[in-house]
């Protein structure tokens, strides 16, 4: 990730290709992490391999088993489907997943101050701040987990689908 606007976005380091593959074995090694990796084919271009397709990923990282909490993040890494609510979909995704699947109560989400999009997606998803922290520039969001919070992500998703097909 070699992009300094990234960088800035998702508060991260330029790493060498060695240190990328070490952190991702340290996510696979880490039972306390899920990782999953979104791909979404480019059809304008048919003849782009699948592996270059992917676009960014999104992330829940287990901070507390007792309270059920997890952190989730998203990065839309590729600049030219920013804005096409995929980043809107995955993370409504990996809420539910870590809802239904690992059983989450609580989440939190820590963005960067300056990173206006993601702040506005968070709150949209009903998250609200729980601190600020002026050392490293970034705000922690929450998101209790409620039924009905949980029934409304559900139709978040079944309302993307119905667009995708139209």
């Amino acid at each position: 990730m070699s992009s300094k606007e990234l960088q800035t976005l998702t508060a991260s380091e330029s790493l060498t290709l060695e240190e990328e593959y070490e952190m991702q074995k340290s996510w696979q090694d880490d039972e306390d992490s899920n990782f999953l990796i979104l791909l979404y084919c480019i059809f304008i271009n048919s003849s782009v391999p699948m592996k270059y397709s992917m676009i960014g990923d999104t992330n829940i990282f287990i901070k507390d088993k007792q309270e059920a909490l997890g952190e989730i993040e998203i990065m839309i890494a590729e600049e030219s489907v920013r804005g096409k609510k995929l980043g809107w979909e995955s993370v409504i995704l990996m809420l539910i997943y870590g809802i239904q699947i690992l059983g989450l109560k609580i989440y939190e989400a820590k963005i960067s101050i300056t990173n206006i999009i993601s702040l506005k997606m968070f709150h949209k998803l009903g998250f609200e701040e729980k601190s600020v922290s002026d050392v490293f520039q970034e705000i922690t969001l929450e998101k209790v987990v409620t039924q009905k919070w949980s029934n409304w992500l559900q139709e978040q998703y079944k309302l993307e689908l119905v667009a995708l097909n139209k």
